[in-house]
């Protein structure tokens, strides 16, 4: 975003947000709420708050004693010029502060374990509601972004919770303690150092109203910077295949403008709060001073009491310092908090029906009946008929876009279809547990994923009960033991998390030891072969032979080479099954088959 699109540095309002942003403030909540939903998270160690409350407590009385008994020793003992009981004194003074340092540190060293316990729930809310999350979800939304929340924005909390929350409590102490002490020693002077409060406090509103704002839209900025440096870097190939560095690099300036500029502007304005405190300061000294002078030499008070009122009112502008910084410090945590609690506020993936039972076995019979689906009121399948028969192999062709993919969503139930009905072993798919459905399913996609972690790790990723012997028989079974030995530390050769190190084909050849390992019901390939080369690719197909015998599989074909042995070949356009059967049928029957057939031997051919 161009600098110069902030016509004034006030007028935020003005900034144009994108879809994404202008999404992001509207389901945000309010900032009372948010604070109100962080203090539930704090509720929770109620013991240690109540151990931090007290120590805060003692500590804002002890900072009011100090400087009462340094007015002391001026009144009785350096005017009066009296030496007996002045060591008696001292020896408080020293007690007193060391008191103050001990209280200091208790309220902190509990205040860190109360906010590790916080975030580390907060953590761990947020990454279980990424899993109850449908997949349409993470569909629509850069995955970068997302991580900022659990990392940027959760730390952001801890920050404030660590430094803020004792703070705002002590500073409100130490200014209700200080009032009350100075009404006491004299309400003409208290009246006289109150007077900057109305001056503060509209100095404070005007401030504070404007950084609230451009916290939550730094938030934001560094949400989606984080966002595009994630897809960038994920698609650094690609971009450096079809040589776009310039043009990342122009449109991750522009994003890295938009956060500087919120920042500047963020920090900028709340940065004007404590200079506008250190002016008050000194001015209230100077009447202090100036009527406390007067006052002592009408003999009202004494030169102790106007020692301490210079002292307190210190103390009372500190306070008051401390809780706009503080309060700075907290609306760019509950920006921060916002976000995170729009994440674990998104609606879950629909939980499953009261009367879904778990599947202990089945024989893996599918069967579509009239199905239909849309995607956000985008019409996908209409009317979408067929059966799969335990052991058979069905593949699913056409165009991208056809609607392939959203059958085997639909069959996994990552999403739900609108009308008609899906049957496993003749019971409805949406009357059997999503986790039941799923563990009877295995998947081997054309982009092969790998955790961090040993070969051995990512094969038992499918039946994590399963032996060392047992994984071995899969990779076996995969023609992956081979290679797999010829690795220095074999099965316990340590893999990246994009599984660098070893070919696309070797990567692909585990995930199918991995599927073997789950022995599943039901198998979904997704065009296991594409990109791989001639002599491994005989490979996974030898394995996926074995994969698949006995097992109903789905197959995603896009070279119709490869599923000519299938059962039935079902040819998908526009969402609409144009024509199903064997490959000799459809090739009998020269019909959006055979053309489509036809057309990739004649590319073949040239």
């Amino acid at each position: 975003m161009p600098i110069n699109q902030l016509k004034h540095p006030f007028q935020y309002e003005k900034i144009p947000l994108s879809t994404t942003r202008k999404k992001e403030r509207k389901k945000a909540k309010h900032t009372s709420a948010t604070v109100k939903r962080i203090w539930s998270y704090l509720a929770r160690e109620k013991a240690k708050l109540s151990l931090v409350i007290l120590m805060v407590v003692l500590s804002s009385g002890l900072s009011l004693a100090g400087p009462f008994l340094v007015g002391m020793a001026i009144d009785d003992f350096i005017i009066t010029k009296r030496a007996s009981g002045l060591g008696l004194l001292l020896i408080w003074l020293i007690v007193i502060y060391f008191a103050h340092s001990l209280t200091i540190f208790l309220q902190n060293y509990w205040m860190v374990g109360i906010a590790q316990n916080t975030v580390y729930s907060l953590r761990e809310d947020l990454f279980r509601q990424f899993h109850r999350l449908p997949i349409s979800y993470f569909d629509k939304r850069q995955h970068g972004e997302l991580m900022s929340r659990i990392t940027n924005d959760i730390d952001n909390v801890n920050n404030t919770l660590n430094q803020s929350v004792i703070q705002i409590f002590a500073s409100i102490l130490t200014l209700v303690g200080t009032v009350v002490v100075m009404l006491v020693l004299s309400p003409l002077l208290t009246l006289v150092t109150m007077t900057i409060i109305p001056i503060m406090f509209l100095g404070m509103k005007w401030i504070t109203k404007r950084t609230g704002p451009l916290y939550k839209l730094q938030q934001n900025d560094l949400g989606e910077l984080n966002g595009y440096v994630e897809e960038i870097v994920s698609g650094q190939h690609v971009v450096k295949t079809f040589s776009q560095e310039e043009r990342v690099i122009g449109e991750f300036e522009e994003k890295n403008a938009a956060l500087k500029h919120s920042g500047f502007w963020a920090q900028t304005i709340s940065g004007f709060i404590p200079k506008v405190m250190n002016m008050l300061n000194f001015l209230s000294f100077g009447l202090i001073a100036l009527v406390g002078g007067l006052l002592a030499i009408e003999d009202i008070i004494t030169v102790g009491v106007i020692v301490i009122f210079t002292e307190y009112a210190r103390q009372f502008t500190r306070p008051l310092n401390e809780l706009s910084n503080q309060f700075n410090i907290l609306l760019s945590a509950v920006a921060g908090a916002e976000r995170v609690f729009t994440v674990i506020d998104e609606e879950q993936e629909e939980t499953d029906e009261q009367a879904a039972r778990k599947l202990a076995k089945t024989d893996g019979h599918v069967a579509f009946h009239n199905v239909s689906f849309a995607y956000e009121d985008t019409p996908i399948l209409k009317h979408i008929n067929f059966e799969a028969h335990p052991g058979q192999t069905v593949a699913f062709v056409g165009h991208t876009g056809a609607g392939k993919t959203t059958i085997i969503n639909l069959i996994s139930r990552f999403y739900n279809y609108d009308e008609g009905e899906i049957t496993l072993d003749d019971i409805d798919i949406k009357d059997i547990k999503r986790s039941s459905l799923r563990n009877h399913m295995a998947f081997v996609l054309q982009d092969s994923f790998l955790f961090q972690g040993t070969i051995r790790e990512n094969i038992r990723y499918g039946r994590l009960n399963a032996t060392d012997q047992d994984v071995v028989t899969a990779a076996k079974d995969a023609n992956a033991h081979d290679f797999i030995n010829r690795l220095p530390d074999g099965y316990d050769t340590i893999l990246d998390q994009d599984g660098s190190g070893i070919s696309q084909g070797q990567k692909q050849l585990l995930t199918i030891a991995r599927a073997i390992l789950a022995d599943p019901a039901i198998l979904i390939l997704d065009e296991a072969t594409s990109n791989i080369d001639t002599i491994t690719e005989v490979k996974i197909q030898d394995a996926l032979k074995r994969l698949m015998a006995g097992r109903t599989s789905f197959v995603i074909a896009h070279r119709l080479n490869t599923i000519q042995e299938a059962d039935k070949i079902i040819m998908l356009k526009n969402g609409e099954i144009m024509e199903q059967g064997s490959h000799a049928a459809l090739i009998e029957n020269r019909g959006s088959y055979f053309n489509l057939y036809k057309g990739q031997l004649n590319d073949a051919t040239h």
